[in-house]
Parts: C-alpha cells; structure tokens; sequence
C-alpha cells in the first residue's frame, strides 16, 4: 500500500512534467534557436550554425564550456573549435540583435506585462592576469576582497517565478582609458569611441536602454552600490520610475523635512537644530519606529516572514530635498537591511516588503549564469567575445525562463499534492531540472574508442608543437649576437 502512494506521488504528470512535454522539448529548443538565427547574419555570412553550437554547449555541457570542448561535444570530436573561436571572438555580428530580440519577446508575453522588476547588480570573475578586457585589480564580491577581476553590470527581470538576465555591460576601471594602455585596448578590441563610465552610469544606461525597447517594469532594484547615489535616485525619480534601492546603514536621513539651504550642514550644537540628520541604523533603536512581521512569498525553505518598518523620511543633496519611504528588514531577526524607496505615500507596507526582497532574484540570475549556463568557464580576452557571451548566455537564461513559464501554464501540478506532501506550494523546475531533460531528450554523441584515441593523439601533437616552438625560442635567445 506505501508503495503504491509513493509512486502516485512520483507521478511526473502529477508534477506538471508530462511525457509530451519532455519529447517536444528538442524541437522547442530549434524552434527557439530559429527565431533568433537572423540575428547572426552578417552582411557576408550565416554564423547562425555556430550560434546554435554554442547555446547547445551552454545548456547540455556541464562543465569546461570552452569553444574547443563545446565544438568537439556538440559538432565532432575532430572539430578542433576554430570556427566557434572565430563567432564568439572576432565575427561582427552585433551582440545588441538577439538581446533586443529578447527584450521584444519579453515585451509580447502577456504575463510579464504587469508586475514585473527590473533587477541591478555587478558580478565579478576572478581573472589570472590583466590582459582581459577590463581586467583589474578591483573589489571581488565572491571574495570579500581587492583580486584580479573582471566585471559585469548586469540587469535582470523578475515577474513571480521568472528571472532572467536581460541585459549586461563590461566594466571597464579608469585606468583603460590612459594613454599607457592604448595599445592594450587595441589589442582586446575596446570600441574607440567607448568612454570612461561607473558601474552607477552604466546602470543607468541600461535601464533607459530596455526603457526605449519597451520592456514592461513597474519597479527597479538595486544593492547600496547604486542606491547610496542620490543622483541616480534622482534620475530615476525625475524618470518616472519607482526605485527600491538598498542603502549603507550610516547613511543620514532627516525624521522631518528639512529646510533645503540648510539641509546637509550639521547644525554647530544638538540644541541649535532639532531636525538634524540620522544615522538610519540609529533609527532601528527609535520608540515610534515599530516592526511588523510581514508575509512576502512562500519558498522552499518556507515562508519569508520578517519584521519591517516603514517610515517616511527626506533625503537632502546638492541643494534637493526627497521625501522617501526607509524600508527596514529585520532579516531573520539577525541583522538590519535599509532601503530607500520613492513609491507613493499611500503604498501598501505589504508591496514595500515584497519590492525589499526582490532583488534576491538578480543574485539567483547570476548564480544560474556562472553555474548552469556556463558564465564561470568563459575565458576569452576581447571585449567582442564578452559581449557576444553575453548574448548568448541572455538567450540560454531566456529559452529556460519561458519553458518553465509556458509549462506552469500548460501543465498545472496536481494541487491535491500540496496537501499529500504539507507544503504550501511546490517548487517551481529549477534551470538544472530543465537541462536534465534537454540533456536527455538531445544527447551530445558520445565518443567511440576510435575517436577517443584520436582525439587524444592530436592533442599530444599539438603540445608536443607548442614544446618545439618553446625550445626554438629558447635557442634563438641562447645564441651568440
């Protein structure tokens, strides 16, 4: 009897997974990949047959996704990956085709029309040397630390259980742009006309970006790095856009308004002016700041309930005066979070707590990139192949983002098995659930012991030649002048 409920449990169609959709799942993927082949087109040749190599690679590799390995698993074993190389590191086509795509795409489905956030975040990847575009000794999040690194911005979207990347810049530190490294940004192919620009600029180049191309949010997101800026708050309210961007707990508020020729002097004695700045961290500890546990969404590590208080306060730079929501969580009833947020006075404390906690979702987005879709294995140096991983690592987060929305849609769990199970929701197919079954559905050939030995006997070749061309060098320094 055990046996038997087990197994109805197990049931795939009973999970929204049926056999129908597994077997479509390779013709979805050509479907998809057919939509956007034009966008490889250059005005002297088709590079769509390598672009549907290397999503391939991406999404059915598991590890060592570089262009020899991803050509040899996904074409031939005897493919030595030179024409992949080629469409990732020098071919013309314009990184910005397919992402746009992606954006319209975004744009015509109607259950990401209303609801959606738009998502801020850098990523950095740990670099051996500095000879890759933009590369520098930077602060490494991963790390904790200052690291040889090279960095991304990126923006994501989150609509309930949808994220994905959406777009993404290279960050390229100030010294790139001195003379010294001319040759340099010659060398990894940085446009001429490309400029010095923060990651806060950046940003905020993306974001009118996807804005023109009519991206649907009704929201942006960001960590302190962005949200510390009050001019970047500034563009975005003078924008039209409502923002909820985390701020450092030592940044200063006033508790009433206060008077903009004034504001930002600190008064010469604590009795010469009552509405003097605070600290927000200071503001935890206030009798009239009072926390609620609010709900914001269930997950699969239960319910995110924290304790949150909501304030109005005002802001003062350069002369400007904004009054702001100070949206605080008591994050696991451990440490304080702070936000600053320009949503209207009347907004719910309910959608300010779930705005708060949006922005776990462009961390997922990364984390997704680096791990299933293969951003941490991307080694290449020029500044086109960063921008061209770019797009096709956008188009892998895309094609599994809309699988998994269109299957929730088409294939509905059994609800009954909520309450079988005591959960109150089910987890929603992750991105490596997805690969699984593409993986299964169009497998990559395996190699036969002929092409194994081959294989392995051109690649002792190619190291012996590269110890030959070592040892001439070496002879020709050697030699008497």
């Amino acid at each position: 009897m055990m046996g038997n409920m087990v197994s109805d449990i197990l049931d795939p169609r009973r999970w929204g997974i049926p056999s129908e959709a597994i077997e479509s799942l390779g013709g979805r993927l050509q479907g998809f990949w057919s939509r956007f082949r034009d966008c490889f087109k250059t005005k002297t040749r088709d590079s769509s047959a390598h672009a549907w190599t290397y999503l391939r690679g991406l999404l059915e590799l598991d590890t060592d996704r570089n262009y020899a390995n991803v050509a040899r698993s996904v074409n031939d074993p005897d493919d030595d990956g030179q024409k992949v190389q080629h469409f990732m590191s020098d071919s013309p086509w314009q990184a910005q085709k397919p992402i746009r795509r992606v954006q319209d795409e975004i744009e015509a489905t109607p259950e990401l029309c209303t609801g959606s956030v738009l998502l801020l975040d850098e990523s950095p990847d740990e670099k051996a040397g500095p000879e890759s575009a933009g590369a520098g000794r930077q602060h490494n999040g991963r790390l904790g630390k200052i690291e040889m690194s090279q960095v991304g911005v990126f923006l994501a979207i989150y609509n309930g259980r949808v994220w994905t990347w959406i777009d993404g810049e290279l960050y390229l530190p100030a010294h790139w742009f001195t003379p010294e490294m001319a040759e340099m940004r010659q060398k990894v192919g940085v446009p001429v006309d490309r400029v010095f620009a923060t990651k806060i600029e950046l940003g905020w180049q993306m974001i009118q970006r996807v804005e023109e191309n009519g991206v649907p949010f009704e929201a942006v997101a960001c960590d302190d790095l962005y949200g510390r800026s009050a001019p970047f708050r500034h563009r975005m309210a003078q924008a039209g856009i409502i923002y909820m961007a985390d701020v450092p707990e030592n940044t200063q508020v006033y508790l009433q308004r206060p008077d903009p020729e004034t504001s930002g002097e600190p008064p010469a004695s604590q009795n010469e002016s009552e509405n003097h700045p605070v600290e927000v961290r200071h503001i935890t500890t206030l009798s009239d700041t009072h926390f609620t546990d609010i709900f914001v969404r269930n997950t699969e590590r239960g319910e995110l309930c924290d304790p949150f208080a909501m304030r109005r306060v005002w802001t003062a730079h350069a002369g400007i005066v904004t009054e702001e929501w100070l949206v605080i969580r008591h994050e696991n009833h451990q440490r304080y979070s702070y936000a600053l947020c320009n949503a209207a006075a009347d907004t719910s404390y309910d959608y300010l707590a779930w705005l708060k906690c949006a922005r776990h979702f462009v961390e997922r987005s990364n984390q997704e990139s680096k791990s299933e879709m293969g951003w941490d294995d991307f080694q290449a140096r020029k500044y086109r192949a960063w921008e061209h991983n770019l797009a096709m690592t956008i188009l892998a987060s895309w094609f599994i983002a809309q699988t998994k929305m269109e299957w929730s849609l088409a294939y509905r769990p059994d609800p009954d098995l909520t309450q079988e199970l005591n959960v109150n929701v089910l987890p929603a197919l992750s991105v490596a659930n997805v690969r699984v079954l593409l993986q299964a559905v169009m497998p990559l050939p395996h190699l036969s012991p002929v092409q194994a030995q081959r294989l392995v006997v051109k690649h002792l070749f190619r190291r012996a030649r590269s110890t030959r061309s070592r040892l001439q060098r070496q002879r020709r320094n050697r030699a008497p002048t």
